[in-house]
């Protein structure tokens, strides 16, 4: 079972749905405040962490960034920048446990995002 819990600005409930619906069984999901998601991963509760805002990265990862170091977190869409697969890819090969998106994005990063993992 691989957990994921839903920090951010925006969205939460559709992400967290969106990841419940590709992953299926496979996946546990809760929605929470971003300090309470990101010490979730950090004490080992959770295993990946998605949130989306209107940037991508402030309050989609800030709190993540915060607490579990940059190297840990990726940003895979900003404003007029959808995710791509090969970037989506790269950041779980090299360990990123949380990904922070535009909520107009969250639909395609999240897809993309789970599907990756669940490989």
């Amino acid at each position: 079972m691989i957990k994921f819990v839903i920090g951010g600005q925006v969205e939460k409930q559709k992400i967290a749905d969106l990841v419940k619906s590709i992953g299926g069984d496979e996946v546990e999901v809760k929605v929470k405040n971003d300090l309470q998601a990101a010490n979730d991963i950090k004490s080992g509760k959770a295993d990946y962490y998605l949130g989306a805002c209107h940037t991508g990265g402030g309050g989609a990862l800030s709190m993540a960034i915060a607490l579990l170091t940059k190297s840990k977190c990726a940003t895979v869409s900003m404003p007029g920048k959808p995710p791509k697969k090969e970037d989506v890819i790269k950041a779980v090969n090299e360990g990123k446990i949380a990904f922070g998106f535009t909520g107009d994005h969250h639909e395609e990063a999240v897809k993309m995002i789970v599907e990756e993992i669940l490989k």
